[in-house]
């Protein structure tokens, strides 16, 4: 929602600041006052073009700055800001706009630059003006689409089961597709597979061979080594150093004197029995010292065996992988990789087979989607008509027409277009090609009016020159439509006519004042007092008497009476009543 508008230096606009509210906000002030730059102004926001002449006279510079409060529902915005890195966790969006009398120009959003490019497309999520073809979100295709589908339940439910279908098709489509590549490069491939397989089949390897041949290769590379250090371990249990008794033969004697000893004192019967334990420890130790000399195998054959073999999986691991697992790893994808190969013509059968069926799927949902869209647009076509001729167009036709297409897109095989006839014998024209602004205004509130609680599209929608030719009766019935549509979204219109500004939430009044040296814009909130003067002017067109004030203040009295019955359907609460403020 749009909070505040902040103009420096635009057009007559020398620096104004707008605060708007929620609901309908309501623009007045007499021709030529400047209503429109201040739409220009925010349409700048938009990324609308911004000519250097609308740069105040005596200026080098124009700024536009506009803060917006975000919804969270917003995915899209969400989505689109993420992309560009700008922060809008705080739930506002600060958006300023700097144009030179050079022609250089500068934006910012939340801090950040971006191209004008980025601010239409962030600007399509933030404000609908309607009176501007160029930023009229009605327009567009998938708006359209939007609007009739989010129309009814069942169709929202069948659009889902449509993309489901859809999305399956595009990814059997995609499936197919990558193995139709990959089959361009088989020939080559299967050749290299195959040789791979070959070499590392042909070496026979074994899970942990490499550990294995790398500890024994250790071992006999360093054989003589080892057997020296085995023959001292022996000769030290045994026969000790330099022709002495060895360790076993002294625990033996230590023994012996313990147990002699223990017929006179038993103070050492344990330390005895530790002793013997040891001894019996040590004399298992010296056989298994002498059994794994014995079995050491010193040949030279078998060192340069081994290390043979070592040089093959070597060989196989600089290529494969970094041990003999990784290289056995390696083999068995390159097996399942030659098996696809191998089963291509299987599985690009079985892919046409499952392309075709999902295909089925998606044409049978997309006719279902079809048929649904046909019936809801009779009837969704028929409530706009119905409030298109309470608009003051009884002669207009609009009808939503429901095509079918060549091709599936993720909206289904249907184009849908709003098409519209203003008078008998007229041929319908698509929206886009309506001429006429105003009507084209009242056409979108027609839609508004009917889709307002369902419509999940911009949350700020500007109506300008939507008053254009019409008066009594059905300028009314457009007070009562604007103010139905801002009890679900904000809006703000600019008017000339009473029986809309009565509606007014907030009601801002747009003059001109001139000196000698300048002329300027300036933009004032009304209070309710100055709100009943200034739409008793608008009625009688001349100062206001005393007739005009009580004819205006019963427009205001019965004008809220209808807007608490529009909230009150909408579900929304009781607004709050605007403070008395002294007249000026």
């Amino acid at each position: 929602m749009l909070k505040t508008l902040t103009v420096w230096n635009f057009a007559l606009l020398e620096h104004v600041q707008v605060e708007f509210g929620s609901g309908l906000n309501i623009l007045t002030g007499e021709t030529g006052a400047g209503k429109s730059i201040l739409i220009d102004a925010l349409s700048a926001m938009l990324g609308a073009r911004i000519p250097s002449d609308m740069i105040r006279t005596g200026c080098d510079w124009l700024r536009v700055e506009a803060v917006f409060t975000l919804d969270d529902e917003a995915l899209g915005l969400h989505e689109l800001l993420h992309g560009q890195a700008i922060d809008d966790s705080e739930g506002m969006l600060i958006v300023t706009r700097q144009v030179t009398r050079g022609g250089r120009s500068m934006v910012l959003v939340n801090g950040c630059h971006v191209t004008l490019a980025v601010l239409k497309q962030i600007g399509a999520f933030l404000v609908d003006i309607h009176g501007q073809h160029e930023n009229l979100a009605l327009l567009k295709e998938e708006n359209q689409f939007r609007l009739l589908d989010q129309f009814d339940p069942d169709l929202v439910e069948a659009l889902h089961a449509y993309r489901k279908a859809y999305d399956d098709w595009q990814q059997k489509q995609r499936a197919y597709a990558e193995k139709e590549q990959a089959s361009r490069e088989y020939a080559q491939r299967l050749d290299m597979l195959r040789w791979q397989d070959r070499e590392i089949s042909e070496a026979q390897l074994q899970p942990q061979e490499d550990e294995k041949l790398e500890t024994e290769i250790r071992k006999l590379s360093h054989a003589e080594k080892i057997a020296g250090y085995v023959e001292d371990a022996y000769a030290l249990l045994n026969r000790g150093m330099k022709g002495g008794g060895g360790v076993l033969e002294a625990l033996s004697q230590i023994k012996k004197d313990l147990e002699d000893m223990s017929r006179y004192d038993d103070s050492l019967a344990n330390a005895c029995k530790m002793v013997e334990e040891s001894e019996i420890s040590l004399q298992e130790a010296a056989y298994e010292i002498r059994d794994y000399g014995d079995s050491m195998d010193f040949s030279p054959e078998k060192l340069d065996k081994l290390q043979r073999r070592m040089d093959t999986i070597d060989k196989l691991r600089r290529k494969y992988g970094a041990t003999v697992s990784d290289v056995l790893a390696h083999q068995e994808k390159v097996q399942r990789e030659l098996a696809d190969i191998e089963n291509f013509d299987d599985d690009i059968a079985a892919l046409r087979d499952g392309i075709e069926r999902a295909r089925q799927e998606m044409a049978q949902r997309a006719a279902v989607l079809t048929e649904k869209r046909k019936k809801t647009a009779a009837e969704l076509g028929g409530a706009i008509g119905r409030q298109i001729t309470a608009l003051g167009m009884p002669k207009a036709r609009l009808r939503i027409a429901i095509e079918p297409r060549d091709t599936y897109t993720p909206r289904g095989r249907d184009n849908v277009t709003m098409v519209f006839s203003a008078n008998p014998g007229e041929a319908e024209k698509p929206l886009a090609r309506v001429a006429s602004g105003g009507e084209l205004s009242r056409i979108a509130l027609a839609i508004k009016t009917v889709a307002a609680s369902r419509d999940s599209s911009v949350p700020s929608m500007v109506f300008d020159e939507i008053d254009t030719g019409i008066g009594g009766r059905t300028a009314q019935m457009v007070a009562e439509r604007i103010a139905m549509v801002a009890s679900y979204k904000q809006v703000l219109c600019i008017t000339h006519l009473p029986q809309i500004a009565c509606m007014a939430d907030v009601h801002l009044y747009i003059a001109k004042t001139s000196s000698a040296a300048s002329t300027q814009t300036i933009v004032r909130p009304l209070s309710e007092r100055e709100q009943v003067r200034e739409i008793a002017r608008m009625a009688s067109g001349a100062d206001a008497t005393t007739a005009s004030m009580d004819n205006a203040r019963e427009m205001v009295l019965h004008a809220r009476q209808k807007k608490a019955l529009f909230r009150q359907r909408a579900g929304k609460p009781k607004q709050e009543e605007k403070p008395e403020t002294a007249e000026t």
